[in-house]
């Protein structure tokens, strides 16, 4: 293990889903075997040939030739056995553990399909020196787990149809911007519009923007502070009063006089068809009223298909009941810092410093993340556990039109789409394709099952739940077809590994708290 611990660090992408339990693979050299282990973690075992190590171990040696110099020979040039000579037979083996287990480790996690989703824990069991070298890697693997009751879900999303209260909320807002005021002899409430004179001071000097003659103030808007209203209510024409109020932003009190010297109240027309042609480019109430149905019904319409989704994903995901692996949810909040990072980047804002100009706290920002971090992991898991109870797996076409819309988006559509797909199943991204095709699956059988009601209990038709263009979230072709990355070894750095960052129901799930997070930046 002491060698070991040197290892450089990896990218652990090599990651793909699925397991497979006390299985064998071989190729020329190495031969690998992979078995169940208690606690969700699988070991995989792996056996390079001597002569199959030898190469590394001679490509080790001409790296440390660029390192050490010997007289006589220039940088990279001295021979094997002067650098053996020098530092040893064993120099150049002990290099070379550490620069070729991460791929042999690597190329196992692909050949086993083993859905890792943290760094492993690896140990060389025999070849340190000399001969064959075996080593065993454990590594933790997305859990499998059960749900039930998905099938009779009931899900909650806004009514996506106009109601009578909001159309009359709508014609309502438009009388009032065509309302007049009228001078009334009663004591104020709140809407009536007062014209007031106030004097304010702060330890007594006159505090700017509080002192005004002939002010015209709405009454229950509570502009500047609570006192105000509380006292303006119930008084009428020619009353003055003094009062004191709690100043908003410093210490100590303020001193309000104010003196009302008139009421006025908002009379709102009539909503009828004179109104209508007054204020709209329609003749009639009906008119107005119909225009303004279609419009909030298409905007709740498109709120509700927008949640539909969403809800159904936080739904499936309450049904997890086993606790969730926490470097499951941490690379959850490090996908959300990283959509946020982007998300600036697009904006021309540099996130690195834009943390440093604001001195905004990373672990603070990391819990704001965590709820919807953890909800997202949870539906993850949820839906693959759907895809596999219900069978529901990408078949060749699907994955085949999918591959398609990829070459298309990377703007290269004449890609051959089988050697597309090799690539990809090479570097282990194609599982990662096919998992997250089985997780949109799985969403659109329940969005086919679940019943929808409103905030009232009602029900909603599927139909109106359904978008008029589907849109079609696709994945970096570049990422998913780059030749891939060895894992990091030892634990020795924290990982990012994790979820899918692409996946429909992590999307779903992450993205008002990631608005909010962008409001507060």
């Amino acid at each position: 293990m002491s060698l070991l611990s040197k290892l450089r660090r990896k990218n652990q992408d090599a990651s793909s889903s699925g397991k497979g339990v006390g299985s064998g693979s071989r190729s020329e050299g190495v031969t690998s075997t992979v078995e169940s282990l208690d606690g969700d973690q699988v070991r995989l075992t792996v056996t390079v040939s001597e002569a199959e190590f030898e190469t590394a171990v001679d490509r080790a040696f001409r790296g440390l030739a660029q390192e050490i110099r010997l007289p006589g020979f220039r940088p990279g040039k001295a021979p094997r056995q002067l650098l053996e000579a020098r530092l040893g037979t064993s120099a150049g083996r002990h290099e070379a553990i550490q620069e070729a287990v991460p791929g042999y480790y690597s190329k196992a996690l692909i050949e086993h399909a083993v859905d890792a989703i943290d760094s492993p824990s690896l140990e060389i069991t025999a070849g340190e020196e000399a001969g064959d070298l075996v080593f065993d890697a454990t590594v933790p693997v997305r859990p499998r787990v059960s749900v039930s009751g998905y099938a009779s879900l009931c899900v909650e999303v806004p009514a996506p149809s106009a109601s009578e209260a909001d159309i009359t909320s709508q014609i309502d807002a438009l009388r009032e911007q065509h309302g007049t005021l009228e001078v009334v002899e009663r004591a104020a409430g709140d809407g009536d519009r007062v014209t007031i004179d106030i004097e304010g001071s702060h330890e007594g000097e006159p505090v700017e923007g509080l002192t005004a003659t002939d002010y015209l103030y709405e009454v229950g808007t509570g502009a500047v502070v609570d006192e105000i209203d509380e006292n303006l209510r119930g008084a009428s024409a020619g009353d003055t009063m003094e009062f004191n109020a709690e100043h908003p932003q410093e210490e100590g009190s303020l001193q309000l006089r104010i003196v009302l010297k008139e009421v006025q109240a908002l009379v709102l027309p009539d909503a009828d068809d004179s109104f209508a042609s007054d204020s709209s480019e329609f003749d009639t109430i009906a008119e107005l009223t119909e225009d303004l149905r279609s419009r909030i019904t298409s905007m709740k319409q498109a709120q509700a298909v927008g949640m539909a989704r969403e809800n159904i994903a936080r739904a499936v995901a309450e049904l997890v009941t086993v606790e969730i692996p926490a470097v499951l949810v941490e690379s959850a909040i490090d996908d959300r810092i990283r959509d946020m990072a982007m998300r600036m980047a697009q904006q021309g804002i540099d996130f690195a410093r834009w943390i440093e100009a604001t001195g905004q706290d990373t672990g603070t920002m990391r819990e704001g993340f965590r709820t919807e971090a953890g909800m997202a992991a949870r539906a993850d898991l949820a839906l693959r556990s759907v895809a596999y109870a219900e069978g529901i797996r990408p078949d060749d076409a699907d994955v085949e039109s999918h591959l398609g819309l990829m070459a298309v988006q990377a703007g290269q559509p004449d890609t051959d789409l089988d050697e597309l797909r090799d690539r990809m199943a090479g570097n282990g991204h194609l599982l990662e394709l096919l998992a997250d095709l089985s997780k949109q699956a799985a969403m659109d059988w329940l969005f086919e099952r679940v019943e929808f009601v409103d905030e009232d209990g009602n029900a909603i038709e599927r139909d109106d739940l359904r978008p008029s263009e589907p849109e079609i979230v696709l994945p970096d072709m570049e990422a998913l077809t780059d030749s891939g990355a060895d894992p990091q070894a030892d634990g020795e750095v924290e990982p990012e590994a994790g979820t899918d960052p692409d996946s429909d129901a992590d999307r779903d799930i992450h993205s008002e708290t990631d608005q909010e997070q962008e409001t507060s930046a």
